[in-house]
C-alpha cells in the first residue's frame, strides 16, 4: 500500500452495527444457511444537493474495517447479555468470524459517481456480507456527501480561489470534524483549521485569531513594552513597531480618508501583538469594530511598518458586512496604498471571507462582483445543511448464483438483480458519455464498437453509443484478505477528484438545473431484470 494514512478510528469495530445485522446473522446460522454465497450491492438513488454527479470516498477506511474484521472474547460476552436464551454455538461461530472468505469490489475512491452504480459489491457467505452492512454505509454515506459538498463548492468559487475548511466547531462531534477536514480537503479545498487532522492526514493547517484577541487589548499601553521587532534581514537592528505603526497610520490618513483619533487604539494594538509574533504570516481580522474606518487603515499601518523592516504582510480577513461591497473597497484601499507608497505586492494582499458562507453565497457573490482570494467555510460545508444525507442503501443482488430483486410500488426502489460488472464510456472529446452495468457473464464493451444501451425502467429509452474509451470500474480490492490494489494518499485523491470533475460536461456541473447523467444497462440486462422482475411480480384480480 502507498502513503496509507497510519489513522485507524477505534470506533470502526464490529459492533459499530444495527442489531438487526446480528439477529439476522443468527437466523441464517440457525436455518443452515451460513455457507450461502450472497452478492450485495451498496449504492445510493439520488445525487445531492441537486446536483448531478456524487464524488465516492471513504474506500480505505473500508479496507481498514475488513482488515481488522474480528469479534473480540468482550464482544461476544456482550452479545450474549443483548442476546440471552440463543444457540451458545453460535457464539463460536461469530468468534471465527472474519473478512477472509470475503470478495469486496470497489470503485476507485475519488471518482464521481452516480446512482444505482454499486459503489460496492461484496461477496462471500450469507451471514458475513450481512454483518457488514450498517458499517460500511456508515463509512461511506458521509464520507462521499460531503467530499461532494467540497466539491461543489470548488466550482462555484472557481479553480483559483483558495478554500479554507473551519468547520471543526460546528462538525457533529469529534468523528465527523476528522471526517469532515478529510474528505473537504479531496473534494477540493486547500487547507483545514483542524490541527489534528492536520497531523493525522497532512493537511495544510490554516488560521488566524479571533474578535476576542482584537478585542482583549484596549490601547496601546497593554504591549508593556514589548513592541521592538528585528529587521528580517539579519542585521541585527530592532525597530520600534508602535512608533512605525503610528507614523504610518497618520501618514496614510489623507490618502485613505480616515480620522485617526477614531480608529480604534485597542485595534492596533492587537495587530501590532500579533505582528511582533507573526511577522512573516501577518493576516488579521478586520471587522470587529468598523471595517473601512479602522481595521483596514490600522492594519495597512501595521503592514506598512512590517514592509518597512523587510517583511510582508499576507492579508486580511472579513467576517461580517456586505462582503461584496466591503472586499471591493478593501481592494481599492490596497491599491491606493501601492500607488501612493511604490509597493506593487500591496495591491494583491489576500482578502479571505468568511461569515457563513454556502454554495449560493458564493455564486451571488460573482454575479455581483467582489474582490475576495479566499473563503474560510464552516458550518454550511461540514454539516451539510442542504442535505443531511446521501441515503446510500446496501441489497441483496444474488445467492448462490440466483438472481434476487427487491420490488417496490416506488419504481426507484427497485433493484437490478444478478452480480454486475460496472464500465464508464467516454466520447473522442474525452468527456463521460454514459456509465452501463452489465451482467457479469457478458463481453464487456469494446472501444470503436456500437453497443445498444437502454434505461432500466423505462422501454422506449434506449440508445447507441459507441465509444472512443472503456473504463472498468467496479474492481476487486479486497480478495479473500488479500488487497489487490495501492490505496492512494490523500493528495492523490485530491487529484483523482479534480480529473475526474473534469471529465464531465459542463451541464451536468451548472448549478441550477444541471442535465441529468445517464445510467443505463446492456440489453441483455434489462430483459433478464424484466423477466426476473415479472416473475416475481404477483398477479393482481380484478373483481
Amino acid at each position: 500500500m502507498t502513503d496509507r494514512s497510519p489513522y485507524q478510528n477505534g470506533v470502526v469495530q464490529p459492533l459499530l452495527t444495527d442489531l438487526y445485522q446480528i439477529t439476522m446473522a443468527y437466523a441464517y446460522w440457525k436455518n443452515n444457511k451460513k455457507d450461502d454465497i450472497a452478492v450485495f450491492d451498496l449504492f445510493f438513488r439520488k445525487n445531492p444537493f441537486h446536483g448531478e454527479f456524487t464524488i465516492f470516498a471513504g474506500v480505505e477506511e473500508c479496507i481498514k474495517f475488513l482488515e481488522n474484521f474480528k469479534f473480540t472474547d468482550q464482544d461476544i460476552s456482550y452479545l450474549k447479555t443483548v442476546l440471552p436464551g440463543i444457540d451458545e454455538r453460535f457464539f463460536d461461530y461469530l468468534k471465527a468470524v472474519s473478512a477472509k472468505d470475503l470478495k469486496v469490489y470497489f470503485i476507485d475512491e475519488g471518482l464521481v459517481v452516480f446512482p444505482k452504480v454499486p459503489l460496492i459489491t461484496v461477496e462471500g457467505p450469507l451471514p458475513i456480507a450481512q454483518l457488514l452492512e450498517t458499517t460500511l454505509l456508515n463509512l461511506v454515506n458521509y464520507a462521499s456527501l460531503v467530499a461532494t459538498n467540497a466539491a461543489r463548492f470548488r466550482l462555484a468559487s472557481g479553480p483559483n480561489t483558495t478554500l479554507l475548511e473551519f468547520g471543526l466547531r460546528r462538525a457533529q462531534g469529534p468523528d465527523g470534524g476528522l471526517s469532515a477536514s478529510r474528505y473537504c480537503f479531496m473534494g477540493g479545498f486547500d487547507g483545514t483549521s483542524n490541527v489534528l487532522a492536520g497531523k493525522l492526514f497532512d493537511i495544510p493547517v490554516k488560521g488566524t485569531h479571533a474578535h476576542a484577541f482584537v478585542t482583549s487589548f484596549a490601547g496601546i499601553s497593554e504591549l508593556n513594552g514589548h513592541h521592538m521587532l528585528p529587521f528580517r534581514d539579519g542585521s541585527g537592528k530592532t525597530a520600534d513597531i508602535v512608533e512605525l505603526s503610528l507614523k504610518w497610520l497618520n501618514t496614510i490618513s489623507s490618502h485613505l480618508d480616515f480620522i485617526v483619533e477614531e480608529t480604534n487604539k485597542g485595534e492596533l494594538a492587537a495587530f501590532i501583538a500579533y505582528a511582533i509574533s507573526f511577522p512573516e504570516g501577518f493576516l488579521v481580522l478586520v471587522d470587529t469594530y468598523d471595517v473601512l474606518r479602522s481595521g483596514i487603515p490600522n492594519f495597512c499601518a501595521v503592514a506598512l511598518s512590517l514592509h518597512e523592516i523587510g517583511y510582508q504582510a499576507k492579508g486580511i480577513r472579513l467576517d461580517s458586512g456586505d462582503l461584496a461591497y466591503l472586499s471591493n473597497k478593501v481592494r481599492n484601499m490596497f491599491t491606493l496604498v501601492a500607488n501612493k507608497m511604490g509597493i506593487p505586492w500591496f495591491e494583491s494582499l489576500s482578502i479571505v471571507a468568511s461569515n457563513d458562507i454556502n454554495e449560493e453565497t458564493i455564486t451571488s457573490l460573482n454575479q455581483q462582483g467582489h474582490s475576495i482570494n479566499s473563503y474560510g467555510i464552516g458550518t454550511h460545508l461540514v454539516t451539510c445543511q442542504k442535505q443531511p444525507a446521501l441515503g446510500c442503501v446496501y441489497k441483496l443482488v444474488a445467492i448462490n448464483g440466483d438472481p434476487r430483486i427487491k420490488l417496490s410500488e416506488d419504481v426507484n426502489k427497485v433493484t437490478i438483480p444478478g452480480k454486475k460488472n460496472i464500465y464508464r464510456l467516454y466520447g473522442a472529446d474525452g468527456t463521460i458519455l454514459v456509465d452501463v452495468l452489465m451482467s457479469a457473464s457478458e463481453q464487456s464493451p469494446e472501444e470503436g464498437k456500437r453497443l445498444l444501451i437502454r434505461n432500466p425502467f423505462i422501454a422506449s429509452k434506449r440508445a447507441f453509443v459507441c465509444p472512443t474509451k472503456v473504463e472498468v470500474l467496479l474492481k476487486l480490492y479486497w480478495d479473500k484478505g488479500q488487497v489487490r490494489y495501492s490505496l492512494p494518499s490523500l493528495r492523490e485523491l485530491k487529484e483523482r477528484t479534480c480529473k475526474s470533475i473534469s471529465c464531465l460536461r459542463e451541464d451536468h456541473k451548472r448549478q441550477l438545473n444541471p442535465t441529468p447523467y445517464k445510467v443505463s444497462v446492456s440489453d441483455e440486462l434489462y430483459n433478464f431484470m424484466h423477466e426476473i422482475w415479472l416473475s416475481n411480480q404477483p398477479i393482481g384480480e380484478l373483481a
